[in-house]
Parts: structure tokens; sequence; C-alpha cells
């Protein structure tokens, strides 16, 4: 079986070829020696094992794309969006619960027989706030649980076992004060593809991207680039079994526009890479990831 492994961006579109542009402007040269070019609207690339080309995260519904609906429709294919007639965000409201329980990309993937898991760990202090109702589920963590799988806690992140979703760990010391060591990027990539030798499906999930286009997190947009994120998928592709496929997506633009603090209607990126890209061929919008993925494992 040939492994899959789903990065989720949050907050990451394809803003214009110009200093506006931290995605333009960044030095990235793990994924520009990956394209042979720098991220922008109106990048395609597609040759055997390689596709990169912007998809539609609005969906057809007025204002701007949001949290909740748009990793709705990236997690399970449905446009959530036009079912509840608007862009709704952060937290899954009952209407989106109920999508994601019946179509968890996950689930389906469960029950078609494949060994599936979700990269990120979670702390015993998530669980309380959540059972304090101080803290909602999102969508990914609705997700895994739609398709009964356990969690990964912070003893597997300690063990290596598991991903943080601020990548490093910094967060999760300094804010969180957990008890974990600070790692590198390419760590972090290194082990995410490790865990894609012992299951079929793997997700992970930053919002790191969201929260520095946000102006939320204590970093400039390019240097979050450079040295963090573009390491990170060095330190993936570096690792990955040459069979793997590795699919990219987010559920709206945000960091892509120096010029904003808010979400955008920018294309998203849709980076495929290893022999599944080509299930993505006719990929336009956010809806087709999950069904994109599915087809890679069942053909796998």
């Amino acid at each position: 079986m040939a492994p899959v492994v789903f990065v989720f961006l949050d907050g990451l579109g394809l803003g214009p070829a110009d200093e506006s542009n931290p995605l333009w402007m960044a030095r990235t040269p793990a994924l520009r020696g990956l394209l042979g070019a720098p991220m922008a609207d109106g990048l395609a690339v597609r040759r055997p094992g390689l596709l990169m080309r912007g998809v539609d995260a609005c969906l057809g519904v007025e204002g701007l794309p949001q949290s909740a609906t748009g990793q709705t429709a990236l997690f399970t294919g449905v446009n959530a969006a036009a079912v509840v007639g608007m862009h709704i965000s952060p937290w899954p409201t009952a209407p989106l619960r109920d999508i994601i329980a019946r179509h968890s990309l996950l689930k389906r993937a469960v029950e078609a027989g494949f060994r599936v898991t979700f990269a990120n760990a979670y702390s015993e202090r998530y669980w309380q706030l959540v059972g304090q109702r101080r803290l909602r589920h999102s969508a990914s963590t609705l997700t895994n649980m739609a398709a009964g799988l356990p969690f990964r806690t912070l003893d597997d992140l300690r063990r290596g076992d598991a991903v943080y979703w601020d990548i490093t760990h910094l967060a999760a010391r300094e804010y969180n004060q957990f008890d974990v060591p600070l790692i590198a990027p390419g760590m972090a990539g290194a082990r995410l593809a490790r865990l894609s030798k012992t299951h079929d499906l793997v997700m992970y999930e930053t919002f790191l991207p969201d929260l520095v286009g946000h102006r939320r997190a204590h970093i400039a947009s390019t240097d979050f680039l450079d040295d963090m994120l573009d390491p990170f998928f060095a330190g993936l592709l570096a690792a990955i079994a040459p069979g793997a496929t590795i699919v990219v997506s987010s559920d709206h633009g945000n960091l892509e526009n120096v010029h904003s603090k808010t979400h955008t209607r920018n294309p998203v990126p849709l980076l495929v890479a290893g022999p599944g890209a080509d299930a993505f061929r006719n990929a336009t919008a956010i809806t087709n990831v999950a069904s994109g993925i599915l087809e890679v494992l069942l053909e796998g």
C-alpha cells in the first residue's frame, strides 16, 4: 500500500507575484526547488509525480471564507458553506458537525480498511478545557473523532511519535508550559514521514500560518516561511518513502497578504508530490481534496 500524508495548512492562500505576498518574497529553497518557482496565484505545475495549482476556497458563497466551513469542506468533500448558506468560523456548528460525522475523510478511510492516524498531539489540559466548556472541538478534531480513532498524547510527542501543531514545540513550552523538548522544523517533518511507514493515511494540521497572518504570532511572515515551514517540508520530503504521496492544502487565504490581517478570497494551494498526483488532475476546489486522497488510497 502506498501511503498518503495529508498536511493541512490553516490560512495559506496564493497571492499575487509581488511584494505584498510573503510566499513570493521568502527564499523557501525546499518548496522553490520542488516547484521551480515561488508559490503565487497562477502557478501551475503538472508532471509525473507532482501537481501544484490554486483551488477555490470560496465555493460560490459570498463573504470571506472561514475556518469551520472551509475545514469541513476540505475534510469531507461537502460544500459546507453552501449547505448552511454562509461561511462560518471558527467552530463547527451542529449542521457542520453532522456533515463531519457522516462524511469524515478519516472515517471513510477506516471503513475502507486502511490504517489511519491523526498525527497531532493533544494534552490532557485540552480535554479538561473541553469538559469545562471553555474550549470547543475544531473540524480536524471532529474529523478524527468521527473515525473513532485515538488521539496522540504529549507522551507520544516526547517519544517522537506525534507532531505538535506549532511544529517546533515553542508554543507548547513557552505558552502552555508543557515539558517537551524543542525540536528543529526538519525533525518534525521527518517524524511525520515516519508515521507513514506504519499507516496508510496520516493527517497533520498546523494553524500557525493563520496565526501569523492574523499577526497573533510573534514572527514575521517571511521568517516563518523560511525558518519554520520550508525546513519542515524539507524534512518531510527528505524522509518520505519513495512510494508515498504528500498532499498539502488549506481552508482559506490569509498569510499571503501582508497588507491585511483578515482572511482573503484568494485561491489556496493544492500541492501533491508523489505517485498519487494524477488523482488530483481535475481538482478545482477544496471540496475535491478528500476524494482525491481516497482515490490514491484505493488505487494504491
